[in-house]
């Protein structure tokens, strides 16, 4: 069971949850990066980019049982929160078309860099498949 968690009188998020609380078996899913499986990156657009990134993650759960749906908890780590900013709405459709509606609890921060000198986005996630 998954429960989105919204206090009274809290506006609503968009694109993320606040909270989420679940019971089941637990995937941690280390920080992916916007590589193919063979560790090569195809580009360095930051949108295709986090599709790829997004894709990996949905990956790992898979391999443990876990669908999209049962993803709760994400990390985003980004190197520049303008162009993410800036591109919100075309970073929402991939998200959407990889991830579903579905928005677990997200946290996104601006860093000074990733240990892969091409990355531009990291993601880590928990993923809890209903019992």
């Amino acid at each position: 069971m998954i429960e989105l968690l919204q206090p009274e009188g809290w506006a609503q998020p968009v694109g993320y949850a606040n909270g989420v609380a679940a019971r089941g078996k637990m995937i941690f899913v280390a920080g992916q990066i916007g590589w193919n499986a063979q560790c090569v990156f195809e580009t360095d657009d930051l949108v295709e980019q986090i599709g790829q990134t997004l894709r990996n993650v949905v990956a790992v759960a898979a391999s443990g049982g876990a669908k999209p749906e049962h993803i709760v908890s994400m990390t985003w780590f980004l190197l520049d929160r303008r162009e993410y900013s800036s591109r919100l709405k075309e970073i929402g459709a991939v998200y959407r078309d990889i991830m579903g509606r579905r928005f677990p609890a997200m946290t996104a921060v601006q860093v000074s860099g990733l240990i892969e000198d091409r990355a531009k986005v990291e993601i880590q996630a928990i993923a809890v498949v209903p019992d």
